[in-house]
């Protein structure tokens, strides 16, 4: 069996989609599901249990002989979230525990790491899994922190030694767009909030600029199309002999007005962009600049071809979001 915590969610959805597709072994999916739409992320695959994040761990001791890979994707991910003990409880020491339980019981370990780790990227974006790399890296936010945290804790691990599972792979999503967002509110990526201001207004709204090597809507960001991160995902469960943290990005950056005139396009529009100012509260935080260093990726032999700005967004708006059922 293969279980997939924050299986409901945006990337673990997706990643459920292409398991049920493809893989002959049952899926087990564990998330809270809430009171509102979430379960429709995971309405279209049949999976063989379900279960309860609270009862995970006495899911497993009881299930521990079957399952053989655990992709972890659950988190806290909002990177507006205050509740700092929730998110270390959630992003952290669950991972802890899960890692450790993998070790004991030699099952294959892949989990969600983040961009956000690289903090404001005078480090730049390369996945250095040594403890005196990670070690330089300063996060923004209290979401970057708790997975830069538990990078460093596995880094520590591996170089001490520990008991480890027979594979890991940390990967850190640049800033992924895709279908089954829609439950993350503010929080969904760009390429969706412009469809939806395009569809209500006619234009789209992007940041200025309030940094002099940047124009208005130069800001530079390393957007994946979710199919690519689940890509990437499948092809390390099929190569369980590559362990390590890997950046999970397309290693070019494109702009926000690309963006939005990719999305513009899409809908056979002419741009419409008007730009507003970065609100104060956000603008000393801000970053310009996000792209991913793919090379530790591709040395591990990993060959998949990123899918474009221009065609993942396109595939976005017409396969899904001007759709009825917008869901994969």
């Amino acid at each position: 069996m293969i279980l997939v915590t924050g299986a409901a969610g945006f990337i673990g959805s997706n990643l459920v989609a292409a398991l049920a597709a493809k893989d002959g072994r049952e899926i087990v999916v564990c998330d809270h599901l809430g009171d509102e739409d979430k379960w429709r992320n995971l309405a279209k695959h049949g999976v063989a249990d379900i279960v309860d994040p609270e009862g995970l761990f006495n899911y497993l001791e009881k299930y521990s002989a079957s399952i053989d890979m655990i992709f972890h994707m659950g988190a806290i991910s909002s990177t507006t979230e205050t509740n700092v003990d929730l998110i270390i409880k959630n992003n952290f020491l669950l991972s802890l525990d899960l890692w450790n339980w993998c070790a004991v019981n030699q099952v294959n370990f892949i989990y969600a790491s983040s961009a956000a780790t690289y903090g404001e990227g005078s480090q730049g974006f390369d996945d250095d899994g040594s403890c005196d790399a990670l070690a330089k890296l300063l996060p923004m936010n209290a979401y970057g922190w708790s997975k830069h945290l538990f990078d460093k804790r596995v880094a520590r691990l591996v170089v001490d030694g520990a008991k480890r599972p027979p594979q890991w792979a940390g990967l850190k999503f640049f800033n992924v767009y895709g279908p089954n967002e829609y439950h993350k509110g503010s929080q969904q990526s760009v390429v969706a909030q412009i469809f939806k201001q395009i569809r209500e207004t006619g234009e789209a709204s992007l940041f200025k600029s309030h940094n002099s090597n940047y124009e208005d809507g130069g800001q530079l960001r390393d957007f994946i199309w979710v199919g690519d991160c689940v890509d990437v995902m499948i092809w390390l469960s099929e190569n369980p002999s590559v362990s390590g943290l890997f950046n999970c990005g397309t290693g070019r950056a494109r702009s926000f007005k690309e963006l939005a005139e990719a999305v513009f396009d899409s809908l056979d529009k002419k741009p419409n962009i008007i730009y507003i100012p970065t609100p104060e509260n956000i603008r000393e935080k801000y970053q310009y600049f996000t792209e991913a260093n793919m090379d530790r990726l591709r040395l591990a032999g990993y060959t998949g071809k990123s899918t474009s700005l221009e065609k993942g967004v396109k595939q976005y708006v017409l396969e899904y979001l001007l759709t009825t059922d917008p869901y994969c």
